[in-house]
């Protein structure tokens, strides 16, 4: 079964929107797109200022490898630089099929 990542953060005080979704395209592309599983990826925004990515990964197993290697990447640091990591949230879920 797939496997559904979701993210819910803020951006850093002084952090505007442009800055972000450009960090945002570079991550998916240099990182994310690259990592084995990889299906798709989403952003979003709410109207409060929160962001909400989904990533969807081939397995669990893909989904957790790259989450254990996300943070220490170099290929992420300019992007999680702009993120305020005290206000991330993530889960993952099983797509089923109906």
């Amino acid at each position: 079964m797939s496997t559904l990542e979701t993210i819910r953060f803020q951006l850093r005080d002084g952090v505007v929107a442009s800055q972000f979704l450009q960090l945002n395209r570079r991550v998916e592309d240099d990182f994310m797109a690259r990592r084995p599983g990889f299906r798709a990826r989403q952003t979003a925004r709410g109207k409060d200022g929160e962001w909400f990515v989904s990533v969807q990964w081939a397995t669990a197993a893909d989904a957790d490898s790259t989450g254990a290697a996300f943070f220490t990447a170099p290929e992420t640091q300019d992007f999680l630089s702009v993120i305020d990591t005290t206000t991330v949230s993530h889960g993952y879920y099983e797509l089923v099929d109906y």
